[in-house]
């Protein structure tokens, strides 16, 4: 059980400091240079736990597996963080903007999963981003 739910924890955690994060940036600084830092810090951190969790693997001989994916993956996190950034420097809410986000984002990876990886499209699905959909009109109301 500990080995299904430790990896969501962390990724509920790490999501909100993320957004405090991307929340607090400071008011002048562009978002492109302050993410140049993140991002050397992000690839020190990775290869320092690379090295303690594996300790006589070789990053080089790991690298020779790569494909597209780890490319592209960091031109989408990019889109990610600058786009969270500028909706909250636009005037986004901390407690709005990932909520609107996270129901769309809902939606389109339901339909992905059914069209590209064969995942079940259930009445369960639909419903559920229906209310979701629904919550964001109360959420956002005015």
């Amino acid at each position: 059980m500990f080995s299904y739910v430790w990896p969501i924890a962390l990724a509920i955690l790490s999501n909100v400091i993320y957004h405090i994060c991307a929340r607090s940036q400071p008011e002048g600084i562009d978002p492109l240079a302050s993410l140049t830092v993140t991002y050397i810090v992000g690839a020190a951190a990775s290869g320092i736990l690379f090295f303690i969790l594996h300790k006589d693997a070789s990053l080089i001989r790991e690298y020779g597996k790569l494909n597209w994916v780890p490319f592209v993956f960091g031109l989408v996190l990019v889109g990610l963080e600058v786009g969270f950034i500028y909706a909250y420097k636009a005037g986004w809410q901390i407690g709005t903007a990932a909520i609107v986000q996270s129901v769309f984002l809902a939606a389109a990876l339901i339909a992905i999963g059914y069209f590209f990886y064969h995942e079940a499209l259930t009445w369960n699905k639909i419903l559920g981003v229906a209310i979701c959909l629904a919550g964001l009109m109360f959420i956002n109301y005015k």
